[in-house]
């Protein structure tokens, strides 16, 4: 059972990983266990060019971004369980027992994030009752989002990045994904406004 399973291996769900990973040596977050489901056939990250991303060398790839950034999850919080190459095909339950069904398995977790793009097809049977036009979107493109009020859809079911409406920016895709570890941070918390920092040792 994970406590949070973040479908999608892109900028928010691997920003959402690093965050939620971050603050797994808190107290408050003692023995929590936090996966990601980081299938990546369809990323729209695979062809882009960063230029204009903070923090990001100009000329930086999506490739490389989708590599190098699993790479550092990795290294830097390794009890973020990665788990590549499966891709969702079913979600069912309610907050607290949700089942993830993939192509190779099942999953259970108490809180899930979906943080796929925001393609016409979506392709996860559960969601089809949250999906609406992506408002900011170009209309023509026939983009999505799920129904959500600030990233959260129902109970234990959080959205992030461009399928949570938002525009495709890499920054703002990154911001969603840490704005809900936050949110998820601060009821791990008792309700207290959390964020997890690391600092230079002095």
């Amino acid at each position: 059972m994970f406590d949070v399973l973040i479908i999608g291996g892109g900028v928010s769900g691997v920003s959402a990983a690093l965050i939620l990973g971050s603050a797994l040596n808190k107290p408050y977050a003692e023995g929590k266990k936090v996966g990601i489901l980081t299938h990546q056939k369809a990323s729209s990250l695979q062809n882009g060019l960063y230029n204009n991303a903070y923090g990001i060398a100009p000329g930086t790839t999506g490739a490389d971004l989708l590599r190098t950034s699993l790479e550092n999850l990795s290294t830097a919080y390794p009890a973020v369980t990665q788990l590549a190459d499966e891709k969702v095909m079913k979600i069912e339950g309610t907050a607290g027992n949700f089942t993830v069904t993939t192509n190779k398995g099942e999953y259970q977790a108490k809180t899930l994030i979906v943080a796929v793009g925001s393609a016409p097809v979506i392709g996860i049977e559960g969601l089809e009752q949250y999906i609406e036009p992506n408002k900011r979107a170009i209309p023509e493109k026939n983009r999505i989002q799920l129904r959500n009020d600030d990233h959260l859809v129902a109970e234990g079911l959080y959205v992030a990045g461009t399928l949570a409406g938002w525009r495709s920016q890499l920054a703002i895709a990154a911001g969603s994904g840490a704005s809900v570890a936050t949110d998820i941070l601060t009821l791990w918390n008792e309700g207290k406004p959390s964020q997890s920092h690391d600092s230079v040792p002095k």
